[in-house]
C-alpha cells in the first residue's frame, strides 16, 4: 500500500519527488514516514522518530477499523475489518485528502488515530485495486485463503472470462 500511495502521489497529485522518509530522509514529499505520536493500546502516548530504539515503535497485532460502505473492500470485509499489523511507517495525513481529490479511495481507518489502512482505486479506473497497511499473508494458508486472496483471484478469473469472451 505504501508504494501504491507514493506512485499515486506522484503521478496523479503531480507531488515530483514524493516518496517515504524510510527511503529518502530528504524527500519534498513525505507522504509516507514513522508516527511520531500515537496512543498505545493502554492510552498511553508513544513518542518516536528517526533516532528512537526502533525495537519498541511497530504498530503490532490486530486492530479493528470501520470500513467504508461504498467501497470494494466493504464486499470482502463488510463493515469491519480486524488485522494484524507489524510496521513502523504510515501514510502521512497531510497528504490524504489531496490525494482523495484526485480519486484515491481511502476504504478504511483506524478510529482513534485516522491512520490510512486501505486503500482502492474506483472501478471504473482499474477492475480490482486495492492496498492494505495490514498482512493479510500472517492469517491465510493453503486451505483457507484470506479474504483479499480470495477476492483478487474471483476478480481475475472474472476479467479473463470476460477478455476471452470479447
Amino acid at each position: 500500500m505504501q508504494l501504491a500511495v507514493i506512485e499515486f502521489a506522484r503521478h496523479c497529485c503531480g507531488l515530483e519527488g514524493a516518496n517515504s522518509t524510510e527511503f529518502d530522509e530528504q524527500t519534498p514529499h513525505a507522504v509516507v514516514g514513522l508516527i511520531t505520536e500515537w496512543l498505545d493500546r493502554e492510552g498511553q502516548l508513544e513518542r518516536r522518530n528517526s533516532e528512537s530504539d526502533l525495537g519498541g515503535t511497530m504498530r503490532l497485532g490486530a486492530q479493528r477499523c470501520p470500513v467504508r460502505a461504498d467501497s470494494l473492500a466493504h464486499t470482502i470485509y463488510g463493515d469491519w475489518v480486524n488485522e494484524r499489523h507489524r510496521h513502523r511507517y504510515e501514510v502521512n495525513n497531510h497528504y490524504v485528502g489531496r490525494m482523495q481529490a484526485q480519486g484515491l479511495v481511502v476504504s478504511a481507518k483506524t478510529p482513534n488515530e485516522g491512520l490510512t489502512e486501505m486503500i482502492e482505486l474506483p472501478q471504473s479506473v482499474h477492475p480490482w485495486f486495492v492496498g492494505v497497511q495490514f498482512h493479510p499473508e500472517f492469517t491465510s494458508t493453503p486451505r483457507d485463503g484470506h479474504p483479499l486472496f480470495i477476492a483478487f483471484l474471483r476478480a481475475s478469473l472474472k476479467a479473463k472470462s470476460v477478455k476471452n469472451v470479447s
